[in-house]
């Protein structure tokens, strides 16, 4: 037999309350040991949906802190899209380059296909060098790197190599290991139902 006495029953409220009170301090420590600010790499990938949505959500919170922003598109150019026609809207804070030629099974030309991506690519690296960019977008630059269009390692080195204090997002599905193992934060969208699959087409506002 105990001799301790026993905890008083507590009411749903007062339990809630110390739980959260335990996540709070749990929080508070994490929050007290991330004492490092620096530009983070981003990279979307997978097969899901939302990976460039994610990338351009990003694009419009930055704008809203006042950021200076680059874009460039390496798949997409063959139609508008949403993002395309708003973004385009603040040419003194977003430079903004569409410089696909469309998705490689519209082209079906390797040759123009690598051009493109090369082209792209000089653009990019030439943001990934000034530091009056604080967020750069890089749109589908996954996709260029799995084909091969663009050299994984020039990459990675101009990642390395950018400013400090500069923030950059990639996407696309199927991210190179090399590009994963460099990001800071990496998020892999996997589908769960797409309306695409149901015969759905793609609709201003959701899709394009």
């Amino acid at each position: 037999m105990s001799d301790s006495p026993e905890r008083p029953t507590l009411s749903p409220e007062e339990r809630h309350r110390e739980r959260m009170q335990r996540k709070k301090e749990l929080v508070d420590r994490k929050i007290a040991r991330a004492t490092i600010e620096r530009g983070v790499l981003v990279v979307n990938t997978g097969n899901g949906k939302g990976k460039s949505s994610s990338g351009f959500g990003m694009l419009a919170r930055s704008l809203g802190h006042g950021f200076h922003c680059g874009v460039v598109q390496f798949i997409k150019g063959s139609f508008s899209t949403g993002e395309e026609a708003f973004f385009r809207r603040f040419p003194d804070d977003v430079d903004y380059h569409v410089m696909g030629e469309g998705y490689t099974w519209e082209t079906q030309d390797r040759e123009r296909d690598i051009l493109a991506a090369q082209a792209a690519w000089k653009v990019a690296a030439g943001m990934l060098s000034e530091a009056h960019y604080d967020l750069v977008l890089l749109d589908e630059l996954n996709i260029a790197l799995v084909k091969g269009y663009v050299d994984v390692a020039e990459v990675c080195d101009a990642l390395r190599s950018r400013p400090p204090a500069q923030h950059v997002v990639i996407t696309g599905r199927g991210a190179p290991d090399a590009l994963v193992e460099l990001a800071d934060t990496v998020t892999e969208m996997r589908v769960v139902k797409h309306a695409f699959q149901a015969g759905i087409r793609a609709q201003k506002g959701i899709e394009l």
